[in-house]
């Protein structure tokens, strides 16, 4: 029989929804003390000294290249394959994104012709832990020793490196609660640090540059008392009524990510068999987040197309999407920068060739094995 089977889902329920009715009831609604024990959560379980809720990862972002001082005249080094926002950040800042190429095994960062793009301008580094996995922070030092490093860690909320979580690998790390992820607040995202002069800025830099807390201030002697604004800020800051949700999600963190590494092994033991197709590697210096499971699919062996598969596959009710895009084949960076596809050949291959196959904690074994059976008729 034929199912229709997402490529994500986020696992919601009873819980989130009570966990709602105490800021909606108490009238707090913005961010006050549910962001804060949410906040309270995220970081203890990440290892980290300072964490900070803000809107999304794109913002977390942002706020990560102003803490660092990043401007005009400064370029920051991303990897092409990756979500658009990892680079859009950058010419936010008003500083150039120098795209570099990738690992096809990892699907993240090359650490040998990231060291070939540094220049006396690199002023900083976005290290993306791809679909969960995270980048190889050894080889990235390694590369380019002394830069400050940006974790866009949107996919890796409770993944590790060496035994470390992310979040505490670089010198700031920027996660996301996007739907696609292990855990959702709908939207929203984490600044983590070690560093306080950072987390203090950044503190500062969410909530329009003030230098205390709306929450402060009205719990505070003298709420009637606006506070100081002394430097340029944003309104980056999460509501109450996603840290509520964001605290019941926490809680099954670990489980989801067990859930999904069990899913992981089954479809690598499934998919192995079948020359066309790489499936991820698993290495233990690694703790997976597993927020996608992504084949790279051979074309010279195929069958057929990754894009005639994908439209095969939809017409068995089986979602599929692209691994995510090569930036440098983007129009806007195309355009801006004059990158030809080719520049970038290993991303040009992920950006033509990855695929991601539904994998999230509402499938059954029986709908992982549907999957499965989808993708071998194709053969």
């Amino acid at each position: 029989m034929k199912k229709n089977l997402f490529i994500a889902q986020p696992v919601l329920g009873e819980e989130e929804w009570n966990a709602v009715r105490e800021p909606i009831e108490s009238g707090w609604v913005t961010q006050g003390p549910k962001v804060g024990e949410f906040e309270k959560l995220f970081g203890e379980r990440h290892q980290v000294k300072h964490s900070l809720a803000c809107t999304s990862a794109t913002t977390a972002l942002h706020l990560a290249l102003v803490a660092l001082g990043v401007g005009k005249g400064d370029e920051v080094l991303v990897p092409s394959f990756t979500w658009v926002a990892s680079a859009n950040v950058v010419i936010y800042c008003g500083a150039k994104p120098v795209l570099v190429d990738i690992d096809l095994k990892s699907f993240n960062i090359d650490a040998s012709d990231l060291a070939r793009k540094v220049t006396s301008n690199t002023k900083a580094i976005i290290a993306v832990h791809l679909f969960g996995l995270c980048a190889d922070m050894d080889a990235i030092r390694e590369a380019a020793p002394g830069i400050p490093i940006v974790e866009d860690a949107a996919c890796a909320s409770g993944a590790a490196y060496k035994g470390i979580p992310a979040g505490g690998l670089g010198d700031i790390g920027c996660f996301s609660f996007h739907p696609r992820k292990s855990i959702t607040t709908g939207e929203g995202g984490m600044v983590t640090t070690n560093n306080d002069a950072h987390g203090d800025l950044i503190n500062m830099l969410r909530n329009h540059g003030a230098s205390i807390s709306e929450e402060q201030r009205h719990h505070g002697p003298k709420p009637f008392i606006l506070p100081d604004f002394n430097i340029l800020g944003f309104n980056y800051r999460m509501t109450d009524i996603q840290g509520a949700v964001g605290v019941v999600q926490m809680a099954k963190l670990d489980r989801l990510i067990t859930e999904r590494h069990s899913a992981a092994l089954a479809y690598n033991k499934a998919l192995s068999s079948i020359d066309w197709i790489q499936t991820p590697e698993i290495n233990d210096d690694y703790k997976h987040g597993w927020q996608s499971y992504i084949l790279l699919i051979d074309e010279s062996k195929a069958p057929m197309t990754r894009n005639e598969m994908m439209e095969k596959l939809q017409e068995q009710g089986v979602s599929t999407r692209p691994g995510t895009h090569a930036v440098h084949m983007l129009g806007y960076y195309a355009k801006k920068y004059g990158y030809l596809p080719e520049d970038l050949p290993n991303a040009k291959i992920a950006n033509d060739t990855a695929m991601a196959i539904p994998f999230h904690n509402r499938m059954s074994a029986e709908d992982y094995e549907y999957v499965v059976e989808s993708i071998k008729s194709l053969s």
